[in-house]
């Protein structure tokens, strides 16, 4: 005697809502080259913010002699204050120089922007992960 197996469908979710745009973040009050108000950082001394076609990019640039350190270009995440979107407040963007990574992050404070990095070492030499943090002002 064979079994015979019924196949068996669930009713459809009734009343389910596609998903929401997520809401959209103005990049305005972050575009743009903010400096170093520290002229003798040994850290960050540029960080240069650009908006291309809604997405934010950073382009950081490091303490270097006789020319600041180009970090190069990566794509950013911006951050409203809030869940209903609006003007942007923050950034965060990641660079990976192959001997450690590096999180970036910032966010105004009035009319500074503060910068924070995160260094994490992959080679092995046994230094420490470190944070630093440094106030820019709008050039």
């Amino acid at each position: 005697m064979t079994t015979a197996t019924i196949a068996k469908f669930n009713k459809p979710i009734e009343n389910v809502k596609p998903a929401a745009a997520p809401a959209a973040v103005n990049l305005a009050s972050l575009i743009g080259t903010w400096v170093n108000v520290d002229a003798a950082t040994r850290d960050i001394v540029r960080v240069v913010l650009t908006g291309k076609a809604g997405a934010l990019e950073v382009d950081a640039y490091g303490a270097c002699s006789p020319t600041p350190c180009n970090w190069g270009q990566v794509a950013a995440g911006a951050y409203a204050a809030s869940v209903a979107g609006g003007n942007a407040v923050a950034f965060s963007a990641s660079y990976a120089f192959g001997f450690k990574t590096t999180i970036l992050t910032g966010h105004l404070d009035g009319a500074h922007l503060i910068v924070e990095d995160f260094n994490v070492f992959a080679d092995g030499s046994g230094r420490s992960a470190y944070f630093t943090q440094g106030t820019f002002k709008k050039a």
